[in-house]
């Protein structure tokens, strides 16, 4: 799904054909399977599809913040030049806040109650940047400062659960970008927040990945948040990578039947409720040992008996899908 020419710079985030499973005690969960991705220096990327795709499970396995019941069995993943499959807990440690950070879903459940915000802050300065003990109080109070949080100096000596959900969520971005990582993977990083706040944190994020260099990708079941700040988009179902493609020329040009469906399934740009149609069924069970080789096939209006045989890449230019009837490379009305 990332194809690529040997002119092609080496991108800084490389996954190649990952698949995990969780074994649990109601049976093996095949939570990914042969996903394909890649992020560029400075590139925004976003992974959507509905919940139980495998979005963030493919996030927490590159950090090596899996569950304990997880476990890789094939592909891999290079973070410039690292490989993070292979790579030991204290080699993850030291990139971890430091090359690459997180902003997870939840931040009032990620970051310590017990702990006042300035000196979380100031944990991830010292522990993965250059400060000295005697900088760190100034620093982090910048970290505040920058991402526009009112009076950061009293801030600086709040509890999490005395500051607002959109707070918290500024406080989750100065910690991830306070030492200014190389990628950001940012979780749902406005979900549950208002319209007006949700635009400016993603103006945020835009603002640090333009002055940095950052990469970026970002997480998200919506669709029209992705269109408005992604580079490319990349479509997951049930642990599959079905499409990969530029912004514009997926929005326009979709050739995966589940990418189709999500699309009519959003808001933007409808006229009326009415326009909006739901994508009929449910995501198969992943602890199934016969899951189809295409696991939208029982959601698909279009299947025939091909699909039962194993997965095709079609590739065009860097538009790819994996679908054995793909729709036409034509506007999609």
């Amino acid at each position: 799904m990332t194809p690529s020419t040997p002119s092609t710079p080496l991108p800084l985030l490389s996954v190649e054909n990952l698949s995990l499973q969780f074994r649990t005690r109601g049976g093996t969960v095949h939570a990914l399977q042969d996903v394909s991705l890649a992020i560029a220096k400075g590139e925004t990327v976003g992974l959507v599809g509905e919940s139980g795709s495998g979005k963030s499970v493919l996030s927490y396995a590159l950090l090596g913040l899996s569950d304990a019941a997880a476990r890789i069995t094939a592909g891999s993943a290079h973070f410039d030049g690292m490989d993070l499959i292979a790579a030991k807990e204290a080699d993850l440690q030291a990139i971890r806040g430091r090359e690459v950070s997180m902003i997870f879903q939840n931040p009032k459940v990620a970051l310590n109650p017990i702990r006042k915000i300035g000196h979380q802050l100031e944990d991830v300065l010292l522990r993965h940047s250059t400060a000295l003990r005697s900088e760190v109080k100034a620093r982090a109070i910048q970290c505040l400062a920058e991402m526009k949080i009112p009076d950061p100096e009293r801030r600086y000596h709040a509890y999490p659960f005395e500051l607002s959900g959109g707070l918290c969520q500024r406080v989750m971005i100065a910690l991830a970008l306070a030492c200014g990582p190389k990628l950001l993977i940012a979780d749902e990083p406005t979900t549950g927040l208002d319209v007006t706040t949700q635009a400016a944190i993603m103006a945020l994020i835009r603002e640090k990945a333009r002055e940095g260099g950052m990469a970026t990708l970002l997480i998200t079941h919506d669709l029209g948040l992705a269109r408005g700040e992604c580079d490319r988009i990349v479509v997951m179902h049930a642990g599959h990578v079905v499409e990969s493609a530029p912004t514009e020329a997926l929005f326009t040009r979709p050739r995966h039947p589940y990418t189709r469906q999500l699309i009519g399934a959003t808001p933007v740009g409808r006229a009326s409720l009415e326009e909006l149609v739901s994508i009929g069924g449910s995501l198969p069970d992943l602890r199934r040992e016969d899951l189809p080789a295409c696991r939208f096939a029982q959601r698909c209006g279009q299947r025939a008996d091909v699909c039962s045989a194993a997965l095709p890449q079609h590739v065009d230019g860097e538009h790819a899908v994996r679908c054995h009837l793909p729709a036409h490379a034509g506007a999609f009305a």
